[in-house]
Formats: C-alpha cells, sequence, structure tokens
C-alpha cells in the first residue's frame, strides 16, 4: 500500500475512532499473540468484558487480517501508553450479528498491545473477532465499538460467543439492569421465615425482580424472575450468562437506602441481609478492561 492511499484510508477512518480515541483503555488478555501456542498459554477473555463488547456491538464479524500498517497518531488522536494504533484490511469469514451489509473485504481502525519487547504483535493471517458499528453507505468500513474491539477468536472462545449471542437476540432476553426500584421484606408465621423482594430497574422500563425466601427448615433460596408475574420458583441465572451478567456487573454492592419502602428498622435490616446474600451468591463481576 503506498503511503498515499493509506493517509487517505486513514483520513476517512478517523472520523469514525475520534470519539473513542481520547479514553482510557486496558486489556489484561485482549492482545492477538503471534502463533496458536501462544494463544493457548493465554486465558479466555473474561465473560464480563466479552459480554460488555457484545452488548455495546450493533455488528459482531469473524476476519481474517490481510495486512496491518502502524498509523501516526496524530492523524487520529492519542493513542494510550504501551499501544500502537493500526489501519488493518481484512477478510470477512463470517458476521455473527448484525443486519447492515458489509463486504467481502473490511477494513477499521484498532489499537493493539505491544508486546513485552515493545513491538506491534504479528496480525497478518490472525483470526480475529471484530465488535464494531457499520459506517453508513460504506459496506467495506467498520468503525470498532472501542479502541481495543478486535480480539483474538482464540481468547474469546468461539462456542461461548455464540451462545451469548444467541441469549442476546432470544425473544426472553434478560433485560438490561439499570439499578434496584424498590425492596421490601415480609416476614412470615415462623421465626426465621420470611420473603424480600426486590423490584430491579430496568433500560426499556421491562418487569424484573428478584425474590429471596427463608424458611426454617430450608436452605434460603433467591431466584430472578422477568416479566409482569412474579416467579416464587424462579432461579438464579447460571454463571457467566446473559442474566447472570445483567446483574453481577450493574446492581450496587449494597441495598441502596433510596430502594427501601419499609420504615421499620428490623425489616430494612432483613431487606439489605437478603440483598447481601444475594450478591454473595453472584460473585465478583470480574470485569478487567478498562475504557
Amino acid at each position: 500500500m503506498s503511503k498515499r492511499t493509506l493517509r487517505m484510508a486513514v483520513g476517512c477512518l478517523s472520523l469514525c475512532i475520534g470519539a473513542l480515541s481520547t479514553a482510557a483503555f486496558a486489556v489484561a488478555a485482549q492482545v492477538p499473540a503471534a502463533d496458536s501456542r501462544d494463544l493457548a498459554s493465554r486465558p479466555l477473555l473474561a465473560y464480563a468484558d466479552l459480554a460488555d463488547l457484545v452488548t455495546s456491538a450493533p455488528m459482531v464479524v469473524v476476519v481474517q487480517v490481510k495486512k496491518a500498517s502502524k498509523v501516526d497518531p496524530e492523524r487520529t488522536g492519542p493513542v494510550r501508553a504501551g499501544w500502537v494504533r493500526t489501519y488493518v484490511e481484512a477478510d470477512t469469514k463470517a458476521l455473527l450479528s448484525g443486519r447492515a451489509a458489509i463486504g467481502g473485504k473490511v477494513k477499521y481502525l484498532a489499537d493493539v498491545k505491544l508486546d513485552p519487547d515493545g513491538r506491534m504483535p504479528k496480525l497478518k493471517k490472525q483470526t480475529m473477532v471484530v465488535f464494531a458499528r457499520p459506517v453508513a453507505g460504506q459496506p467495506a468500513e467498520l468503525q470498532l465499538v472501542a479502541p481495543d474491539a478486535q480480539v483474538a477468536i482464540g481468547l474469546i472462545g468461539e462456542a461461548r460467543l455464540r451462545s451469548l449471542l444467541a441469549e442476546l437476540a432470544a425473544l426472553d432476553a434478560a433485560p438490561q439492569v439499570t439499578g434496584v426500584r424498590d425492596a421490601y421484606h415480609t416476614p412470615g408465621n415462623l421465626a426465621g421465615e420470611g420473603e424480600t423482594q426486590i423490584f430491579l430497574k430496568t433500560a426499556k422500563g421491562e418487569s424484573a425482580s428478584i425474590t429471596v425466601l427463608r424458611s426454617p427448615s430450608e436452605p434460603v433460596r433467591w431466584g430472578l424472575s422477568t416479566g409482569e408475574l412474579v416467579n416464587p420458583d424462579a432461579a438464579p441465572p447460571a454463571p457467566d450468562s446473559l442474566a447472570w451478567y445483567r446483574l453481577a456487573c450493574t446492581l450496587p454492592a449494597q441495598l441502596p437506602a433510596s430502594a427501601q419502602i419499609a420504615s421499620d428498622s428490623a425489616l430494612r435490616q432483613a431487606a439489605a441481609r437478603d440483598y447481601a446474600l444475594v450478591m454473595r451468591q453472584l460473585g465478583p463481576c470480574g470485569r478487567q478492561r478498562v475504557y
């Protein structure tokens, strides 16, 4: 590729990355490796990091890199220390999600972490998953949803990716949770018996709630209900599932005082206790990317 051609291509694509390039970001395990043996030694991208990319990307595309050229950051904005901005040309292998037209060959800008020796890792012939937005009227151009949203497929796990995409596309997909709306504990007739209902806020106003049930003769049970009806037999979401991600990576660590309906201190303490139990069983979000 001539320098003039590269300058023209970067000039066009830099408009796509401009809004992203001012944000600081880092990825613990995203670096495309030089060969399959190196990839095999690296852990998979954390589920929460994968879900962050998938849920923010109108298009998920599998590509094989044909060319990758370093780009002068003065043309596209600052690049995080230890990273390099690249202009990538790739062959489209599969469109896993998205409805926009896409070309058999695509080009985009991506930031790549330098290796321990400060060199740009080999990208040519690597199979990558690209999380992107379409560029209007340009089916051969993509805009990554984050500067680092090009990930080697070996660091994702294709089966895990396809499962997450299927969950997201399902009619009964877990809604996007934004917080806690209300929480209330109702004591039972026996000592140690009671029920706490936690109603969640969602991005599109869908119904979602958590019910915690206590009985003196049984272990504490809780579950997530979606839809208008609260299901007393609902179960907790499976770890590393879309529903788990919606809760573990969004809910506050402690029950907000503003969500407490009861004025009685004992009922408020019981609701907070049950909320804390839910958060412990969900476990940490595990997000590692910061962008």
